[in-house]
């Protein structure tokens, strides 16, 4: 994870050249409202690669905070609601564009988003790094905070409204509750204490086994509990000095999978597999289906390694 401090000064981390000079899409919806804000249709956006330059544009009035995700990232499940929650309750000094890596290869290529989650900011047009992978609610809030900062020191200080129809909506689509335990485990990651988030999902599978959700959220919060802390060049040297050590191999595959590395992280496990003897197999074979849960069963790529997986079987 980088620092999440900002930097005094803007820093082209990333080349939006080509993105910037490309022609903006009228925005529906989108005007100038009485004061000089901008009526924006929610504070949190979905962003593609042809709708990009409309984000840029908007980033000189207010700074912008791109969340570069996946619908197969643990972690990005895990984070983005945190974006969500504090930009909304900025009240429209800050808004949020959504970026499905998988669906705009442009912008996650100009992005650089070699690891997700990647939250990166806009200010003036010109990109900010911010931090990457899931950190605690109160490490956002205090970034967020800086990023506000060096903001008003290069002049982006405005706000934006969001028009009625979109706000009702938004009330409209608004989720029930959570369940106690689940309440209990999302609070327990938000403070990243991991083994309390998951005991917490596994008393709900115990009370209900049929719980999709809770065991959904118990894979993606094992995942952050084992790559918590670990020191990726570190984790890599064991694993390349040591190619049959299976413990060395399983932390690197979680390193690789919740970097968005998802055919590394399936490759090296199935290498590994295939070299093992038939005794030896069953933490790697468990790994395995641990993460084709996470990244789903629809996803291309778990397809192609259960089948793998299936021919080193039989």
């Amino acid at each position: 994870m980088t620092d999440p401090t900002l930097g005094a000064s803007l820093r082209g981390a990333v080349d939006l050249s080509a993105l910037r000079n490309r022609p903006a899409p009228a925005a529906p919806g989108e005007e100038t409202a009485q004061g000089g804000d901008v009526v924006v249709p929610s504070l949190v956006l979905d962003v593609t690669d042809e709708t990009f330059p409309q984000v840029l544009e908007l980033s000189r009035t207010v700074p912008v905070v791109v969340d570069l995700w996946a619908e197969w990232c643990g972690p990005c499940k895990q984070l983005s609601p945190v974006l969500e929650k504090v930009v909304i309750e900025l009240g429209g000094r800050v808004v949020l564009a959504k970026v499905d890596v998988d669906a705009n290869p442009q912008l996650s290529q100009a992005f650089r988003a070699q690891s997700i989650p990647m939250v990166v900011a806009l200010v003036g047009g010109q990109p900010v790094p911010m931090f990457t992978g899931a950190v605690p609610e109160q490490q956002v809030r205090d970034v967020f905070a800086q990023l506000l900062q060096l903001a008003a020191q290069n002049g982006v200080t405005g706000t934006v409204s969001t028009d009625g129809q979109a706000d009702a909506a938004a009330e409209d689509a608004a989720e029930p509750p959570l369940p106690p335990l689940h309440a209990e485990a999302f609070e327990a990651i938000e403070e990243g204490d991991y083994p309390r988030a998951i005991a917490a999902y596994e008393k709900a599978l115990a009370e209900n086994p049929r719980d999709a959700e809770a065991r959904a959220g118990l894979g993606q919060v094992r995942l952050l509990d084992r790559v918590q802390g670990v020191d990726l060049q570190a984790a890599r040297s064991a694993a390349a000095s040591a190619p049959a050590d299976v413990a060395a191999q399983l932390a690197v595959a979680d390193l690789d999978l919740a970097g968005g590395h998802v055919d590394d992280a399936f490759g090296r496990l199935l290498d590994l597999f295939a070299q093992l003897p038939s005794d030896e197999r069953t933490p790697v074979r468990e790994r395995l289906l641990e993460l084709f849960a996470l990244v789903g069963d629809a996803d291309p790529r778990v397809i192609a390694a259960r089948g793998r997986l299936a021919s080193l079987l039989f």
